[in-house]
């Protein structure tokens, strides 16, 4: 598949600060991909040199076959990106707003009805966006971040700080543009929101891939799928655990009476776990057993939370 994106060799230093290492990604047409990894990770540095904003100390960025030094204007046409928190002329109205940036681009009038069809912000045409919720003023950025139909989309927590409602909302018209072989960058701290729209998974950490595919072969390639955590009334020896079948891992606390468990069958552990405990006259006091979740992964990776 032919890529979307290509990253050879970047670098990129802030004086001492090496905030990118030798990074090598690329990026396959109309795939949307999750970039995650917790503040510091050197994710938006990553993200800033794809969108032009930085430049990197060294290495090559190619999008669609172009570079930034000698293409920036035909790249500017064909990119789209949505930050945070996007600030608006207050008394503009929506459809006021949307004609704006059409204008800029080019871009048809019909254009503008398209987008406040698509989020649903026709009842807030007229609206000055002042007075929008936070979000439509998401939904109206969404709109201005896509509204040159751009071959590349790049959003950064698009749906920080809204109601479960609204996220799923943004989710529903991401997964529309899908359809358009869009190719999508998309940073974000909710693992739920990566899992229900991307293909692929990168793990950033202290300027590095940490690793790359989508969940279950993540997952699968680390031979963990199952996360157990129990916690005892008395002491538990870990190291005898290990005498127990389809285990991969285990994290104990200091006071050695709660456990962290890794493993690819919690089903078949568990039936060897309970014969154990007992044989050892062990009580429990909780247990739980789910499937892994992209921060239990990185947790077990990097030692590190995905929010931390």
């Amino acid at each position: 598949m032919d890529s979307a994106i290509s990253l050879e060799n970047i670098n990129k230093f802030f004086g001492r600060l090496h905030a990118v290492k030798n990074l090598n990604l690329k990026i396959p047409k109309g795939i949307y991909l999750a970039l995650l990894g917790p503040n510091g990770a050197g994710k938006t540095t990553l993200v800033e040199m794809i969108e032009g904003i930085q430049t990197p100390s060294s290495g090559k960025i190619s999008i669609f076959g172009m570079n930034w030094k000698e293409h920036e204007r035909e790249l500017r046409k064909i990119l789209g990106f949505s930050l945070q928190e996007t600030r608006f002329i207050d008394k503009l109205t929506t459809e006021e707003t949307l004609s704006l940036f059409a204008s800029l681009y080019s871009a048809p009038k019909s254009k503008v009805k398209e987008m406040l069809e698509l989020t649903g912000l026709d009842s807030k045409a007229k609206s000055y966006t002042e007075n929008l919720s936070g979000g439509q003023k998401q939904k109206l950025a969404l709109c201005v971040a896509i509204i040159n139909s751009p071959k590349l989309l790049i959003l950064d927590e698009p749906t920080t700080g809204l109601d479960p409602k609204a996220r799923r909302e943004i989710w529903d018209i991401l997964l529309k543009l899908k359809t358009q072989n869009t190719t999508m960058i998309l940073t974000t701290h909710y693992m739920e929101e990566a899992e229900k729209l991307c293909d692929r998974i990168v793990f950033v950490n202290n300027g590095t891939i940490l690793a790359d595919g989508t969940l279950q072969e993540l997952l699968l390639s680390k031979n963990m799928s199952d996360y157990i955590e129990i916690e005892s009334e008395q002491e538990i020896d870990s190291s005898l655990l290990f005498n127990l079948p389809k285990i991969k891992s285990v994290t104990q606390q200091e006071n050695r009476k709660k456990l962290q468990i890794y493993t690819h069958d919690s089903t078949e552990f568990l039936e060897h776990f309970f014969h154990y405990i007992r044989e050892k006259n062990i009580k429990i006091k909780s247990l739980q057993s789910r499937k892994m979740t992209l921060d239990d992964l990185f947790l077990k990776l990097s030692g590190r939370h995905l929010e931390d």
